[in-house]
């Protein structure tokens, strides 16, 4: 389904039926990034997956930042009938989530964190990584998208991504390769870990309940959501062996049972 919020035109997905539950994906992910996920919960809850600006076949004349973002999210969601949901988001769709709840908190009834941090502490940290994403973007316009997809998957926190099987990263290299180059270069620069507002002073304020899964590969996000989980007051942090950054798509079956029961745990409270 489409729609348009200002000059956005978003694509969003419905499916199944049950306990409302939105996802969120990475950076060069799409709603694709969930399939194995809908095949197997479905029949259990009703699934929002939606494309993020720059992203899948959402599109933007002009850039999107992560407050904006955030604001589209809860048009899309309520204009739907998700009054209250659980909401699920991986890496740069974690940051939306987290950022998400910090100004809809009343609208969630779980929040779910994959690999996903609060932003950067610092100005000084969040300075360095704008001049990162800003280099990224510039390789982005100046070699490619082929080109920027080969560096990008070979990134020490994709390492572990090498072990999987020929059709997984197959179809990895084929959501990635779908993106535009301007809509990736517009996610850099607005919705990138530096541009967004930092969330690490605030944490101790979100009461909903609070996932943090992250892989025991992932040394960095480990640490990361190590103190996460002592900011927040309502928060559990799983470990998922044998899987880095990407959980859902490394280990996809244990990801989805880990999630499904945090989600019926928090119903039946």
């Amino acid at each position: 389904m489409r729609t348009l919020i200002r000059d956005v035109s978003y694509w969003y997905e419905i499916h199944g039926n049950g306990e409302p539950i939105v996802l969120l994906h990475g950076f060069t992910g799409s709603t694709h990034t969930w399939d194995q996920f809908l095949e197997k919960h479905q029949k259990q809850f009703t699934i929002l997956v939606i494309d993020l600006p720059g992203h899948g076949k959402t599109f933007a004349s002009s850039s999107v930042d992560m407050e904006s973002c955030c604001h589209d999210i809860h048009r899309i969601v309520t204009e739907n009938g998700f009054d209250q949901f659980h909401l699920v988001g991986y890496s740069m769709g974690g940051r939306t989530a987290l950022s998400y709840a910090m100004f809809y908190p009343q609208a969630l009834k779980s929040l779910t964190l994959e690999s996903a941090s609060p932003g950067l502490a610092t100005i000084e940290e969040r300075k360095k990584r704008i001049d990162q994403d800003e280099n990224l973007a510039s390789m982005l316009e100046e070699k490619g998208l082929e080109s920027f997809v080969k560096y990008w998957e070979n990134i020490p926190l994709f390492l572990s991504q090498r072990d999987l099987a020929e059709n997984v990263r197959k179809e990895l290299r084929r959501e990635r390769m779908s993106q535009s180059v301007e809509g990736l270069v517009m996610s850099l620069r607005s919705m990138g870990t530096g541009s967004q507002p930092s969330w690490w002073y605030t944490l101790s304020a979100l009461t909903v309940p609070v996932l943090l899964i992250v892989g025991e590969l992932d040394h960095k996000f480990i640490s990361i959501n190590e103190k996460m989980d002592k900011l927040l007051p309502n928060s559990k942090m799983t470990l998922v062996n044998n899987a880095g950054h990407a959980i859902h798509v490394e280990q996809p079956e244990l990801f989805g049972k880990i999630v499904e029961e945090f989600i019926l745990a928090d119903k039946k409270v």
